[in-house]
């Protein structure tokens, strides 16, 4: 997505062990591939904007604990992806 201006935003913080690594990245894309809207994180406010449906370039990122993901979504179930990551991100990745 190059322009997220008219996407819903929110954010989130990882405060998992482990970061965004390597299950709570297959749990995070798995999410977002169950939404039709288009769903990106960022580690800024204003990008560069990663596609979280995308196991590779997840892991690429590399985030880790303590980062705030910063989330748009972008259509016709923009706002129930949006409060579902948020929630996964918040609930641990239901790992701890």
């Amino acid at each position: 997505m190059a322009d997220t201006d008219d996407a819903l935003k929110g954010t989130a913080e990882l405060i998992n062990a482990v970061g965004l690594h390597a299950r709570p990245s297959v749990k995070f894309t798995q999410l977002a591939k169950s939404f039709l809207s288009t769903i990106e994180f960022s580690l800024q406010a204003d990008g560069p904007w990663i596609d979280a449906k995308s196991p590779a370039k997840v892991m690429r990122a590399r985030v880790p604990k303590g980062a705030v993901l910063h989330l748009a979504a972008r259509g016709p179930d923009a706002e129930e992806a949006l409060a579902a990551m948020q929630a996964l991100i918040a609930a641990r990745f239901g790992e701890e």
